[in-house]
């Protein structure tokens, strides 16, 4: 069972000053952008770079997560593990996999920014209208009402991106574990071609999916609430 949790520590110290530094970094794109409804293309743009500051800064975290996750490295402790590698791999071990981890994060950010805004704005007052839910129903539910709306976007918007960027998190894996036998994205992705074919880029995306998708949305749904009862929105 304990397996189940395998990595929880450096994943924690990943995930959240990750989430601090996206949500940091959008807010203040988004503030001097000077639009409070950015277009599908703005929208691709703003998440795409906060998402790439933010990897960027938390490349040597990503690499330990991906390790103590695989189960392959006697690593005990996030500080042994920060040690060993950069003893013995320099600072290219722990920014191992950081182009494709760009190359995952940021189409993902500013695909799911895009599908999430558009989500809100568009598909939602669409199904009210069909639903028939009153005004003065909203207004006496409107907290309930606004977090049912943004986690359901959230998950939408978190299925949508994983499907179209997931190749790119299996290469990205394949090189973080195994650095020696996948050097770059090239030779990793025409490993992986030749190994399992095509569907070789699809492996794990069930579980992929699901936590990014829940992960993403818990997120956003707590991240709209704050920035609505700090009077930010």
């Amino acid at each position: 069972l304990p397996g189940l949790w395998r990595g929880i520590t450096p994943s924690i110290t990943r995930t959240v000053p990750g989430v601090g530094l996206y949500f940091g970094s959008l807010h203040w794109l988004k503030s001097g952008f000077g639009d409070e409804k950015p277009s599908a293309i703005q929208c691709v743009c703003l998440g795409m770079s906060a998402r790439s500051f933010a990897a960027t800064v938390m490349i040597p975290i990503t690499v330990i997560k991906t390790r103590f996750e695989s189960g392959q490295f006697n690593y005990n402790r996030m500080s042994t593990a920060l040690l060993q590698i950069y003893k013995h791999e320099g600072i290219r071990g722990l920014s191992c996999g950081l182009l494709p981890t760009i190359v995952r994060d940021a189409p993902y950010s500013g695909l799911y920014l895009m599908f999430y805004t558009q989500l809100k704005q568009n598909f939602v007052p669409k199904c009210r209208n069909a639903l028939g839910l009153s005004s003065e129903f909203e207004s006496g539910n409107k907290g309930v009402a606004q977090a049912v709306t943004h986690f359901s976007c959230g998950m939408l918007a978190g299925f949508l991106s994983s499907l179209v960027t997931h190749p790119a998190d299996v290469v990205k894996t394949k090189m973080q574990i195994q650095p020696e036998v996948y050097r770059s994205i090239f030779l990793a992705s025409r490993k992986i071609l030749a190994d399992a074919g095509p569907r070789g880029f699809m492996i794990g995306f069930a579980p992929r999916m699901l936590r990014r998708a829940l992960m993403s949305a818990f997120a956003w749904t707590i991240y709209e609430e704050i920035m609505r009862k700090m009077g930010l929105k």
